[in-house]
């Protein structure tokens, strides 16, 4: 199984559309990744980011539901540690 996240574009680095590349955060975490398969991304966008390329676009909304659920996930996993 593969798991993308979705991370926030806060800049753009190399424009080349092959080697394009961005800045993203991850709720606060900042990386570089790959931006060659969404050329059409821009500053701001929200996209989902797997082993450091940028697959696709999401809407906001569900960014923040992604962003939601993991917070659920680990509350739980703190509610539920062992002693």
């Amino acid at each position: 199984m593969c798991l993308s996240i979705p991370a926030q574009l806060i800049s753009l680095g190399t424009e080349a559309p092959l080697f394009r590349t961005g800045r993203v955060s991850f709720g606060g975490v900042v990386k570089e990744i790959s931006l060659a398969y969404v050329p059409e991304a821009k500053v701001g966008d929200y996209v989902l980011v797997h082993v450091g390329f940028a697959l696709s676009i999401i809407d906001a909304e569900k960014a923040q539901n992604v962003f939601k659920t993991l917070d659920e996930l680990n509350e739980f996993h703190l509610q539920n540690e062992a002693p």
